[in-house]
């Protein structure tokens, strides 16, 4: 009489084709260990590397599989977006003045502040904000959520956890001191295991210059200068500088802010938003003949 509750080795001799293939590969891992066990992280990193030189293990299961082992070593301040590139919303401003800023930066989720940028109040979805965006009279504060605290010195595998069990992407990393050291999202936790997640975002990030019109344009500040000079037919020296916003902070002969601006061959630069470092973004608009006449050439 058959048995009834047939054994896995009796299923798998039922399917020799579905698990020969996975049985195998186990028998060539093990066969690297020969009678010595991995004693440590690193013999497991040297069974893992040899497995990967002799296509064991394909490029992709061995980057997930070592950043698995690698995961639990790193804290949250090995990976979180440090204060000075952080994207903040200004409670106090009108949704007109937020909205460029949520759809310059194309991010889901915002801290917001009130009154100095170390007192942030919460976290804003931009899904919830630009449902309003026919209402402009919106109270912009009841749509603040809380935000969630994390030490720097947090476990990334504690953090996942967190994120997994709060039903949270963000957090607003603190140092030791109890001011604001950075952020770090979900994507920025699981990327540490598969690897860069792209979206229809980061795609369009390798873009850094936007036309507007046939004169003028939306322009980031880490774009490379040669780019821009290809782009826009202009001569803007190469030498001294990679990125338009650099030589824009020379010319300026300081930190560039907004509203500052420069004209140079015919073209004015205007700062459209900056942080207490850099420049962030321009807006680049070719002059009219009369008016470049009387505008300030360099060469």
């Amino acid at each position: 009489m058959s048995d009834p509750y047939p054994s896995n080795d009796a299923e798998a001799d039922s399917q020799p084709g579905k698990k020969h293939t996975s049985r195998s590969l186990l028998q060539r891992i093990k066969g690297l260990l020969g009678q010595n066990e991995p004693e440590d992280r690193d013999d497991i990193q040297e069974i893992l590397s040899s497995a990967h030189d002799r296509d064991i293990i394909d490029d992709d299961s061995y980057s997930m599989i070592v950043g698995s082992i690698s995961f639990t070593e790193k804290n949250v301040s090995d990976i979180m977006i440090p204060r000075s590139r952080m994207d903040l919303l200004d409670i106090s401003k009108p949704l007109q003045e937020l909205l460029p800023i949520v759809l310059d930066t194309a991010h889901s989720r915002f801290p917001v502040y009130e009154e100095e940028k170390d007192n942030i109040i919460g976290i804003l979805l931009a899904k919830d904000l630009l449902r309003f965006i026919n209402n402009p009279q919106t109270d912009i504060r009841s749509l603040v959520r809380p935000a969630n605290y994390i030490p720097e010195t947090k476990r990334l595998n504690q953090l996942l956890r967190d994120f997994r069990e709060n039903r949270n992407h963000i957090a607003i990393v603190i140092d030791e001191y109890g001011s604001i050291a950075g952020l770090v999202t979900m994507e920025d936790v699981l990327e540490q295991i598969v690897g860069d997640i792209e979206d229809e975002y980061d795609e369009d990030a390798q873009m850094t210059i936007f036309p507007e019109t046939d004169t003028s344009w939306r322009v980031m500040a880490i774009t490379d200068i040669r780019q821009l000079n290809q782009t826009l037919q202009v001569a803007i020296p190469e030498d001294d500088y990679d990125t338009i916003g650099g030589w824009l902070a020379a010319e300026l002969d300081h930190i560039p802010q907004r509203g500052d601006s420069h004209d140079f061959q015919g073209l004015r630069f205007q700062v459209l938003r900056a942080d207490a470092r850099r420049a962030l973004w321009l807006h680049v608009k070719r002059l009219s003949a009369m008016s470049s006449s009387h505008s300030k050439t360099e060469s």
